[in-house]
Parts: C-alpha cells; structure tokens; sequence
C-alpha cells in the first residue's frame, strides 16, 4: 500500500464527534466479542459459541465463532483506540449484517423477540465510522500527519520521482 492510500484511509476531519462514537462502540463490541473468545462476562467461549453457531447454519460453527469473535473483539479495541479505524469499523459492520441476517431478522425489530434492532444500531454506527474515519482524537491522525510531513504525499503527482 503507497502512502497516498495509507493516508486517506486514516486521515479523518471528523473531530470530537468520532470519538465520542468509537469508543462506546468500540468497548460493546470488545465485550461482545470476550464472550465469544473466552467465555466472560457471561457468554460460552469459542466451543459453545461455535456449536451455537452450527446448530443455526453457519459452518463451520468453531471457525465462524473465531472470525466473529476475533472481529468483534480486536474490531471494538481499535475503534477505543482509534487505530485502523476504518478497517475495523467496516469488518464490524459486515459483521452485524451476517447477525442481522442469520439471528436476528426472523424475530423482527425489537430486541425483547431477540430482533436486530440492537445489531441495525450497531451497524449503523460502525458505518458512520467506516465513512467518517476516527475522527481528531486517534492513532490514525496522528499516523497520517506524520505520513503527510512526507514529501511522496504532499507533491504533486507530476512531480513525484518514480521508484
């Protein structure tokens, strides 16, 4: 990746507001995402977890639990972080489209018939995040001013040297 794109995919002018998004965001879904690895704060571990998923369709249900615990939790700390924040925040979105999708939308809307309302929230703002990066207050700005101190991002294409 050239540091053009490496720039644009963690610049962000989003301000305060994306921080005060990320982190409760982020923090639900490493919470979430400890329950399916580890089995806290009161979820099944990787084994249940995955037998659960299994026994709904989603196979294999050992591997699925891993990739939606793995991107819940490593997803939700680099949203509190606000490091590869986009990447993250679109990897969480997929994620809670497959839960819509494959759990919840059945039981409808509401969360009380284990409908997606809470997963639709959760996507919605993980694609504002996607869309609006993370914002003053991350690792990500502070990667891309240091990348944009560098001359490869600030010249003009027509005055670049090529490799």
């Amino acid at each position: 990746m050239n540091k053009q794109t490496l720039h644009k995919v963690l610049k962000s002018d989003a301000g305060i507001a994306a921080l005060a998004l990320r982190v409760p965001v982020g923090i639900i879904l490493a919470a979430h995402g400890v329950q399916k690895l580890f089995g806290w704060f009161g979820g099944y571990g990787l084994e249940g977890t995955g037998q659960w998923m299994a026994s709904i369709g989603l196979e294999p249900g050992y591997l699925m639990a891993l990739l939606a615990g793995s991107a819940e939790f490593f997803g939700g700390l680099a949203l509190i972080v606000g490091l590869l924040t986009r990447p993250a925040a679109a990897v969480s979105a997929f994620t809670m489209l497959v839960a819509i999708f494959s759990v919840h939308f059945e039981h409808g809307l509401f969360l009380a018939n284990n409908g997606y309302e809470f997963a639709l929230a959760l996507f919605a703002a993980t694609a504002a995040i996607t869309i609006q990066g993370a914002g003053s207050y991350a690792a990500d700005n502070a990667i891309a001013k240091s990348i944009a101190g560098s001359d490869s991002v600030n010249a003009p294409t027509h005055l670049k040297q090529v490799a």
